[in-house]
């Protein structure tokens, strides 16, 4: 099938040019190759590499200006992308909590610990992204529709409740539990003069993330969203795909130690601490 073919049997999106169709889908498309390098470089986390696979398929559908795999994909689409942006979410929380031991109590996690904790946060995760499969919340075509993710523009009291419990149990409380483990950790920094990492970037790397999709979704809880203009809808969807771009520059590439190794791999030499934190400066 040709591109005529296609641009003739598809219609563009209701409120989208052409040139904003293929822009989007160019954005994804960078996010996606982006995320999948950086992650692949520094093995942040698997559920940032899902998000990169739910952003190159909602690319792939953007060149093609329409969804391609039917409502059974669309579903099996949206709960991929929320489960990964749960467990991504979930993750970096554990990952805060980590560090305080590290940092402040100088212990470290047994590896059963560590185990027991990435089954929970795939579990807790997959709960949370299989209510709207059945019934509880919604799966359905954001604004450009050639991706799906959860359906935030009928705004009832299905939605309501689910967004609520959500928002609690997957971005409040992780939130909570990131600001009280940075706090110790830059209380326990400055007591010993030695900062080893910018403690308030992993939260405001997260509110700026997930914020703008975050409060789309709790506007849409109270307030009609549908006047809003599809393009505009579209932009906090694309915001929160930078996620995994932005974990690897706050976790991998902002560790020292990691970075130390990365100049070893690539050079063949190895550097003092302080050498590889004037590489960065």
């Amino acid at each position: 099938m040709t591109t005529e073919s296609l641009t003739t049997s598809y219609p563009l999106p209701e409120g989208f040019t052409e040139l904003e169709v293929f822009g989007f889908g160019t954005v994804l498309m960078a996010e996606a190759l982006l995320g999948f390098c950086l992650n692949g470089l520094t093995i942040i986390s698997f559920p940032d590499c899902g998000i990169c696979i739910n952003a190159f398929i909602a690319a792939f559908s953007s060149f093609l200006r329409y969804w391609p795999y039917g409502s059974d994909g669309c579903q099996i689409h949206g709960f991929q992308g929320f489960v990964t942006a749960l467990a991504s979410i979930s993750s970096i929380a554990t990952l805060a909590w980590d560090r305080y031991h590290h940092y402040c109590t100088r212990s470290k996690l047994q590896w059963s610990t560590a185990v027991s904790m990435v089954v929970f946060v795939w579990l807790f995760s997959a709960f949370w992204s299989v209510m709207p499969l059945l019934g509880w919340g919604e799966y359905d075509y954001e604004p450009l529709r050639t991706c799906c993710t959860l359906d935030y523009t009928k705004g009832d009291r299905n939605y309501v409740t689910y967004l609520i419990a959500l928002a609690t149990f997957n971005f409040a409380i992780p939130v909570f539990i990131m600001l009280t483990a940075y706090q110790s950790i830059d209380h326990k920094f400055k007591k010993t003069g030695q900062f080893k990492f910018n403690t308030s970037l992993p939260v405001k790397s997260l509110v700026i993330c997930w914020g703008p999709y975050s409060l789309l979704c709790f506007y849409a809880a109270v307030e009609n969203v549908t006047f809003i203009s599809p393009k505009l809808r579209m932009i906090p969807a694309v915001i929160a795909k930078t996620a995994p771009v932005v974990n690897a520059f706050v976790y991998a590439l902002g560790n020292e130690n990691y970075r130390g190794g990365i100049w070893q791999f690539l050079t063949g030499q190895k550097i003092e601490k302080a050498e590889v934190d004037n590489k960065t400066k």
